[in-house]
């Protein structure tokens, strides 16, 4: 009898589902649900850009939809597929992206008290506001708990789970009084299904615990209550209310119960397997391993890459951090990524490009791709910092802004794009340089994402610039994928090299890097630290008069040779 899964994917502006045959990776039925409230799904705030929250009920809404979504597609597409044959639902979602809930696990925005305060609502990971906590929380540790920022990268982020805790605690009491705990979407969503939501019995996630909320077994879990009550006593008391245990997600959060199997239309009892962030499981479903690292390429990045835990891995300053087991088992998952790269290319042609390259966004991004395909490597004269919207890794500073270095009165807009790619290149590279300065291993990358599939240009810009082969995945839900691998595993029926070994495919196309190009490309990469260093770290030294020229030089030599 054919077994199937479900993984469920938690975006930031919508969620979606795939329901694969478990034997073989056959994608058999998909659905998008976009949420509904504030814009594009976020609840944002006119007095500050930084604020970014969303509605718990949409998660509700799109749990019905898009599994229900699923399963009639597969009905389409597959005459023996039958609902009563799939075993498992993964589930992974942005973060930290924690919801404040009352003793139930209700999350606070849908009590009627609260449904218009903004505080109350899912603060998602790209809300912005705690950057003062994060900072405080930055200093407060490096003085007294060094050991916590060493395996997050040395500084903590207002992305993550106790600055935005913090943050709601100064700003709005009331519902921080409100709030009896607090619980990441990505372990709320299977309490959901299975019944669990009382803060207490909720399966905490390894991955999201370990990455961004400073829990380690080395200090017996969460920070301890001396070190949270020198940032506030409240946050002390909160630690009670919180976790001391976490899961991976080869673990099963409960069992699907009988009121969401009649919603959904699958049968009760099937495993919902512990959660995760939605990078992760996208490395789990394009076949991470040792040595590989996993590009998920979209309006922002992560890097993902994994380390067997045998034998001690050396801290990395400047990571997202270092957790045991939150990506494969027996494996510690290491991840950092990029603030903004889609979005910077959506900026661009947004606010930009002229309606010479096309009428819609579409016709521009092709005409564009089509122009600078025709350019050597330096010879826009060009040079950007990818930092739109700051900088996530290596210098992990929310404040920084990007750069747009070389342009004459005949720069086009081709070739500013052109310079945008290379500089999310550039940071793609710094990143993988401090892996591998570090002892982790990176022998090629697979990236995943729209941009992988539709931008050849810029996967051969990838390569030469990093130097190293630019695989793609064949499936474009690598996440959702990863999801429901791990919905498979969690209800027993395999092992997840098992699963990953039929259903973790790759194109054939492979790009290479072009070693004319690299040449050109080191070249400019030591001008793009120059600039990272120069206005991203206090420690730098140096001038950078030369930089201008030094461009000139190399677009120069690039347009004599062409």
């Amino acid at each position: 009898m054919q077994q199937y899964t479900i993984g469920l994917d938690y975006g930031t502006n919508s969620c979606r589902s795939l329901l694969i045959n478990l034997e073989n990776g056959a994608e058999l039925g998909s659905t998008v649900f976009p949420y509904p409230s504030g814009e594009l799904g976020i609840l944002t705030d006119p007095t500050d850009p930084n604020v970014a929250r969303q509605n718990p009920q949409d998660y509700l809404e799109g749990l019905q939809f898009i599994i229900r979504g699923a399963i009639e597609e597969a009905q389409k597409n597959d005459a023996h597929f039958d609902p009563a044959q799939v075993i498992g639902i993964g589930i992974d979602t942005t973060g930290s992206t924690p919801i404040p809930v009352d003793e139930e696990g209700t999350p606070l925005g849908l009590k009627p008290e609260f449904k218009d305060n903004l505080n109350a609502m899912v603060w998602l990971w790209k809300d912005h506001t705690s950057h003062q906590e994060a900072a405080t929380i930055t200093a407060k540790a490096e003085k007294l708990r060094p050991e916590y920022l060493a395996k997050c990268g040395g500084i903590y982020s207002s992305e993550w789970w106790w600055s935005k805790i913090w943050r709601c605690q100064k700003v709005d009491p009331v519902v921080f009084a409100a709030a009896h705990s607090w619980v990441e979407h990505c372990d709320w969503l299977p309490a959901v299904l299975t019944g669990t939501t009382r803060p207490e019995q909720i399966s905490r996630s390894t991955c999201a615990a370990g990455h961004k909320a400073m829990f380690n077994h080395e200090w017996d879990g969460l920070p301890d209550k001396a070190f949270l009550a020198e940032l506030d006593p409240d946050l002390a008391d909160l630690r009670d209310r919180l976790y001391d245990q976490t899961f991976s997600s080869a673990h099963k959060a409960g069992e699907l119960t009988e009121e969401w199997a009649d919603k959904l239309g699958l049968p009760a009892g099937i495993a919902v397997a512990v959660g995760a962030f939605d990078a992760h499981m996208g490395a789990v479903g394009a076949g991470v391993k040792p040595g590989t690292l996993v590009k998920i390429l979209g309006t922002s990045t992560c890097d993902i890459t994994v380390a067997p835990n045998q034998k001690k891995l050396a801290d990395i300053p400047g990571l997202c951090g270092v957790a045991n087991e939150s990506v494969l088992p027996d494996h510690y998952g290491i991840e950092a990524g990029q603030s903004a790269v889609g979005d910077i290319f959506l900026w661009f042609v947004h606010n930009l490009v002229p309606d010479s390259y096309g009428k819609t966004v579409g016709e521009k991004f092709d005409n564009m791709e089509a122009a600078l395909a025709q350019q050597q490597p330096g010879e826009t004269g060009l040079l950007a910092l990818d930092w739109n919207n700051g900088n996530r890794t290596i210098l992990v500073d929310v404040r920084l802004t990007g750069l747009i270095l070389g342009q004459t009165l005949h720069t086009q807009a081709h070739e500013i794009y052109r310079a945008l790619i290379e500089a999310t290149a550039f940071g793609a590279l710094t990143i993988i340089k401090r892996m591998q300065e570090h002892g982790v291993e990176v022998r090629e990358v697979i990236n995943t994402g729209g941009l992988s599939l539709k931008n050849e240009s810029l996967m051969q810009i990838y390569a030469d610039i990093i130097g190293l082969p630019m695989k793609v995945a064949v499936s474009e839900q690598t996440c959702a994928m990863g999801s429901a691998l791990y919905g498979a595993v969690a209800s027993g029926a395999v092992t997840l090299p098992q699963a990953q070994q039929a259903n973790c495919k790759l194109q054939d196309r492979i790009y290479y890097p072009i070693a004319e190009n690299q040449q050109t490309y080191a070249k400019l990469y030591q001008l793009y630290r120059e600039l990272h260093d120069a206005f991203g770290t206090a420690e730098w030294q140096g001038k950078m008069n030369h930089i201008m020229k030094d461009l000139i030089a190399i677009r120069q030599q690039a347009r004599t040779q062409k």
